[in-house]
């Protein structure tokens, strides 16, 4: 995991939970705003997933989360949010306006997206979520990441952008963890000229072992 927040208050937001069943549970987020409302968003959320991350429903999991956040009355706060489970070398996957996943297949060393269109949380109780399911192999490897890195800007006002993302991904994604990060990281860093982001930058890198 790699995490930069913006200001001293992060509104990114990652988490992990393992099952007594051995079922790996794992949500990263991206609240609206940032500073010390962004701040209780995180806060609120992770007690949420606190809550029900062992519930195999990621669907009711989204809908109890929206109706908590609507019952507080957060004004115009919502809160984005992808939650991945994995049992049995299977993966299942829903998202709430993130980023899509990045799934590196061993098998034939190519990365392909998980992309799920959703509204963020808190917005509308009855939003239609969708999941994805997709078989997993020894040496596979999952990338999450918030909005944070592909929406950095350099000096010349460029955007990293998504297809880039994807690249530095793919270049690495058969390496270790560790070396991941560090190649995300680092393209973020160089692009951006070691400037402080404007958004929190966040990724979560998962490897399948044999």
């Amino acid at each position: 995991v790699y995490m930069k927040t913006a200001t001293e208050v992060g509104g990114d937001y990652y988490d992990f939970h393992v099952d007594l069943d051995g079922t790996l549970t794992v949500v990263i987020g991206d609240a609206t705003g940032h500073g010390l409302k962004a701040g209780t968003m995180v806060t609120t959320t992770k007690s949420l997933f606190s809550t029900h991350a062992a519930n195999p429903d990621i669907l009711y999991t989204f809908g109890e989360i929206t109706r908590c956040i609507k019952h507080m009355d957060m004004k115009m706060l919502s809160m984005c949010l992808s939650i991945l489970k994995i049992r049995n070398q299977e993966l299942t996957l829903s998202s709430a306006g993130m980023p899509p996943a990045l799934h590196y297949r061993s098998g034939d060393r190519r990365v392909t997206e998980l992309e799920l269109k959703g509204m963020p949380l808190g917005t509308f109780q009855d939003f239609p979520y969708q999941l994805v399911t997709s078989d997993l192999q020894p040496g596979d490897t999952l990338l999450l990441y918030s909005d944070g890195l592909p929406e950095l800007f350099n000096g010349k006002k460029e955007m990293f952008g998504y297809e880039r993302v994807h690249s530095v991904f793919a270049a690495s994604a058969a390496e270790k963890a560790e070396v991941i990060i560090e190649d995300l990281k680092n393209a973020g860093s160089e692009w951006v000229a070691d400037s402080p982001p404007d958004d929190d930058v966040t990724f979560v890198v998962i490897k399948i072992r044999g």
